[in-house]
């Protein structure tokens, strides 16, 4: 699944050429949209649907949400419009939607989806400050739907969560962390300075132990051997319902050999969404905490 979304991802490079704004922002036309049929076809504006105190009339691949996002749930009204890159489109226009908001470059045309509803494409990343990103992102759709006054109490009620959270990781010292995913028996997706949990990171003042290549989205797929060299760091492992596959390798020789391993610095945590924003943020802060917070 990860392989695709990433390939489809890179779209985004040509897609930003193009606008994807097919709505005017601004309070003007926040009353023609019905907050109650608000339809999300990717994963990051679902998250700022939310921060808003909006629950997505319908959301695409909600499966998959459950396996990678993890948190928030959705509840179960929320109805499941088909995959983030092929949505089905017959289904979304009996839907008849009052809104159509995604991840720009990701999915179907805008074009096409000008069809359906009005909408709006959102970005994830600059790919230098994803979480910025992700402010800025909250505040142009709380502009839209007129709920600039829910944007500010969410994004201080982030900076305070925060803020509340950074005595926990005094003790740590100076040791690096390194945050991965397991992709296949062969290959770990590492998370570099440009990820959406760097900003987090820098705040708790604990260093990111990746300083290797990188990809405009903050992560990049590497060969597990290349982990060996990594001595002295803490490394939290993301899991996504892929409890057999992380067994397998926990028995084998090579794994069993790293540095971090033998020391007892390995942890398995519940997933984060890599791509996503403000709560994704959030939610790392706190399985950051869980695993490592008070802890020397």
């Amino acid at each position: 699944m990860l392989d695709s979304f990433s390939l489809s991802r890179r779209r985004l490079l040509t897609a930003m050429a193009l606008s994807p704004l097919l709505l005017k922002t601004g309070n003007a036309r926040a009353a023609a949209i019905d907050p109650h049929r608000i339809v999300a076809l990717e994963w990051l504006p679902v998250e700022l649907l939310l921060a808003l105190g909006i629950t997505p009339y319908g959301v695409a691949d909600v499966p998959n949400y459950t396996l990678w996002v993890n948190e928030p749930r959705l509840p179960d009204t929320v109805i499941d419009i088909g995959l983030r890159t092929e949505p089905n489109l017959e289904l979304l226009t009996q839907m008849n939607p009052s809104w159509l908001v995604w991840s720009a470059g990701y999915g179907p045309s805008p074009e096409k989806l000008a069809r359906i509803a009005p909408g709006r494409g959102f970005t994830f990343s600059d790919g230098k400050q994803p979480l910025a990103m992700a402010r800025r992102s909250l505040n142009e759709m709380a502009q839209i739907l007129g709920l600039q006054a829910a944007a500010k109490r969410h994004l201080d009620d982030f900076d305070a969560q925060i803020e509340a959270l950074k005595p926990r990781f005094a003790a740590r010292g100076d040791r690096p962390l390194l945050m991965v995913t397991l992709l296949d028996a062969r290959h770990m997706l590492v998370f570099g300075k440009n990820c959406l949990f760097q900003e987090v990171l820098d705040r708790f003042g604990i260093r990111n132990a990746w300083e290797g290549e990188m990809t405009f989205w903050g992560s990049t797929a590497v060969g597990i051997d290349r982990l060996a060299a990594f001595r002295d760091v803490d490394v939290l492992c993301f899991d996504h319902g892929n409890q057999r596959e992380m067994q397998a390798l926990m028995a084998t020789p090579l794994w069993q050999a790293m540095p971090f391993v033998r020391e007892g610095r390995f942890q398995r945590v519940p997933a984060v969404w890599f791509y996503g924003a403000t709560l994704s943020a959030l939610h790392f802060s706190r399985v950051l905490d869980g695993a490592l917070g008070g802890k020397a």
